[in-house]
């Protein structure tokens, strides 16, 4: 049936010009055919949601900041392909001096047109619940987070489909929606750390560390919780992958507090002393699995190390870290910064 009324619409529209204009039709079909196949190819290349979109994730776009920076910024954060096609379109809707700071979230990809709209007229999208996810949270933190915003949230569920995943799941802010499921948060803070990774300059570092990516993850996780700053973190970063390449256990408190849930201060004679392999005082080599889920500064910190001859260190009171090369003056700074 289709067929035949297709067919009678070629005769129609064709079959029945003379032949002049048989002519003049295919050279304005094969036209046609030809800008709507090039449009289709540039909407795909240029115009359309980068794969990597950040589905269910929050931009934050500060204040002050030229349209070219914000545009290359969201290059980098695979919301856009094309930084030239994002300032043109937000030139198009006669707003350049008009991209409106604050934090806008993301249910779902859109291309740069849908952006630009939304990001000169200030529809962050955010009436939903935010979530904060920090630095080093372990899975069964990121459990009681969301216990608190959404009360029937089942956690039970999170924390066993979520435990595999342990330090694959990036810290930041989230909206998840009104009744999240725990496969939505899953997936979500996955493919967000999927998306932080993969960036140029980490996926070069990545690819130049000389260890596997999971042990790195793995000690990044530590790193995360036994210093603060950046300068810090790859010291002790240093201190640790040395302790490892030496046969050393790595002796660090972190790693207790993720079974005991005690800091330093708390720690017991049978803490110390417990068998379990996320002791790193008693087991050497880095424990199972990541004791949380670091953010990318401290990936970073661990992928480049700074190398020194200490081969201890110590935070006192103030999370001000203070290094020694021999366990004499470990114990000197022991007694000097933490009694």
């Amino acid at each position: 049936m289709l067929d035949t009324f297709l067919r009678k619409i070629l005769d129609f529209l064709y079959f029945r010009r003379p032949r002049k204009q048989r002519k003049v039709l295919a050279g304005a079909m094969v036209a046609l055919g030809t800008i709507v196949v090039s449009g289709g190819i540039f909407y795909a290349t240029t115009l359309r949601a980068p794969s990597l979109f950040p589905r269910g994730g929050v931009m934050a776009i500060a204040g002050g900041q030229s349209l070219s920076t914000i545009a290359k910024t969201l290059e980098q954060e695979n919301l856009i392909r094309s930084p030239f096609w994002f300032v043109n379109a937000v030139l198009i809707l006669g707003k350049e001096h008009e991209v409106v700071a604050g934090d806008y979230y993301f249910p779902q990809a859109e291309n740069v047109f849908t952006l630009a709209w939304r990001l000169t007229r200030g529809n962050y999208q955010t009436e939903q619940a935010k979530t904060i996810i920090t630095d080093d949270m372990s899975v069964s933190q990121i459990a009681v987070i969301l216990k608190k915003i959404y009360p029937t949230f089942d956690t039970v569920h999170f924390i066993t489909i979520a435990t595999p995943k342990e330090g694959y799941l990036y810290p930041d802010t989230y909206y998840f929606g009104v009744v999240p499921s725990p496969e939505d948060v899953v997936t979500t803070m996955s493919a967000n750390f999927e998306r932080k990774i993969s960036n140029a300059t980490t996926a070069a570092a990545i690819t130049a560390f000389d260890k596997p990516f999971s042990d790195v993850l793995n000690m990044a996780s530590i790193v995360e919780r036994e210093a603060l700053t950046p300068t810090d973190r790859q010291i002790v970063a240093g201190i640790l992958w040395k302790r490892l390449a030496m046969g050393m256990p790595l002796q660090v408190d972190a790693t207790l507090y993720y079974i005991t849930g005690r800091g330093s201060a708390e720690l017991t004679t049978g803490d110390l002393a417990n068998k379990s392999p996320y002791n790193t005082y008693t087991h050497k080599g880095l424990p199972p699995t990541p004791i949380g889920n670091p953010g990318l500064d401290a990936i970073m910190a661990t992928l480049t190390p700074i190398k020194t001859d200490y081969l201890y260190f110590l935070s006192d009171t103030d999370g001000t870290m203070h290094y020694a090369a021999t366990l004499n003056k470990q114990h000197a700074n022991q007694a000097l910064y933490l009694n």
